[in-house]
């Protein structure tokens, strides 16, 4: 530990990570992509594209958790209020839901969609429900905002708790949070067994688990909490100086090697057992270096505005990639140009659209949001306030909006 960096302060912008977020997104993308038909073989979801990214959804989700605790973390700001916090991330993400929603709806699930599906979908308690046709219907994305809306509501207290803990024993409570989720796999298998996990993967061998052992490892939000205190943790470590001082590049090198890992290990291990620790590693190595002014490959502007519509990009993706499939279908590629080229095409017009819902939606009611938290009345009667963090979803700088 002698000869980790300096702790850096909380005001350090962290760019890199903004960036990063786009690539999750990407990945995400990637892997609702790899479903269709223009990359299957025989059918059957096992062509060489969509065999490499059959882990990148699960992968991309557990990167966000994790990087929502750390981020949340680095960018309290002192006098803040609970209700200002919870405020802000509210705005944040429900715009974009209620949009995103109806537009699914509108566009193809109102032929299939029941009230069972819908009424948990709109208000984000599918992930509470260990049903695969409720979880990831509507506009499928939206469970793992589910999860945030409890990351969200646990997070004064979870930041409490994390900052109360001694600098010297933080690694101790990172390494038993990741002990946890890696050998949740083995608790779950503990579970009852019935009906086989997805529609989509019901012949094919790499998936053999029940729904429910599946729910519980992945989508049950108690559950996927420990990802994001696991985040908490490595944002107190560094904050603290007590980071061990890993380089990104060879972060990212240990993170793309347990990706590669998890493609060959079993399916519940391969949702996030694998690459949890990977990710929290590299979360922390960027991190640093951002702290001390390095720049990284995705620090540039153009990284960053991607990272900024990268929530947006994630919930509109799957909504154009269905209904394109509903509409015209894919059939399978003739060849590998063609194949990139829906990709591109695709990807393209997601990004459109994704830019659309942030210049239309969520930008305008998050700047209107920080009008309104600024009023003259808010000022004169602040609340007792425990430090809550800023948005996060740019380069991060305490008192922003």
């Amino acid at each position: 530990m002698s000869t980790a960096p300096a702790a850096p302060e909380r005001s350090s912008r962290l760019p890199s990570l903004t960036g990063l977020r786009f690539f999750a997104a990407f990945l995400v993308f990637l892997f609702h992509l790899s479903l269709l038909d223009a990359y299957s073989t025989d059918g059957e979801g096992n062509g060489p594209f969509a065999s490499a990214l059959r882990n990148g959804g699960w992968a991309g989700v557990t990167f966000f958790f994790i990087l929502s605790g750390f981020v949340l973390t680095w960018s309290v700001r002192d006098g803040d209020t609970t209700r200002a916090f919870w405020g802000r991330r509210l705005a944040k993400i429900l715009p974009n839901h209620v949009v995103t929603f109806f537009l699914a709806l509108a566009s193809y699930a109102y032929v299939s969609a029941t009230w069972g599906q819908g009424i948990p979908n709109f208000l984000l308690l599918q992930a509470w429900i260990p049903r695969d046709d409720v979880f990831f219907s509507i506009n499928n994305p939206s469970w793992s905002l589910s999860c945030e809306l409890v990351f969200y509501l646990l997070f004064p207290a979870l930041h409490r708790r994390v900052s109360r803990i001694r600098a010297d024993r933080l690694w101790w409570w990172a390494a038993g949070t990741a002990a946890v989720i890696v050998l949740l796999p083995l608790a779950a298998q503990l579970l009852p067994t019935g009906e086989r996990f997805g529609p989509n993967h019901a012949n094919s061998p790499l998936y053999g688990h029940s729904i429910t052992q599946m729910w519980f490892v992945y989508i049950f939000p108690p559950i996927r909490v420990l990802d994001f205190l696991l985040g908490i943790l490595m944002a107190r470590i560094v904050l603290s100086g007590r980071w061990i001082g890993l380089g990104a590049r060879p972060a990212l090198a240990l993170t793309a090697a347990a990706y590669a890992v998890s493609l060959g290990v079993p399916f519940l291990f391969s949702l996030n057992a694998v690459v949890v620790v990977p990710f929290a590693l590299f979360i922390a190595a960027v991190a640093a270096r951002d702290a001390r002014g390095r720049p990284t490959a995705v620090s540039g502007r153009v990284c960053v505005w991607l990272g900024e519509v990268s929530f947006a990009f994630y919930l509109v993706h799957q909504i154009l990639l269905s209904v394109t499939q509903e509409r015209f279908g894919f059939r399978e590629a003739d060849s590998l140009g063609e194949a990139v080229g829906v990709a591109v095409l695709a990807a393209a017009v997601s990004l459109l659209l994704a830019w659309l819902l942030y210049i239309g939606v969520e930008r305008p009611v998050m700047r209107a949001w920080g009008r309104r938290s600024r009023t003259p009345r808010e000022t004169k009667r602040p609340e007792p306030a425990r430090p809550m963090p800023d948005d996060t979803d740019r380069p991060v700088t305490v008192g922003t909006t």
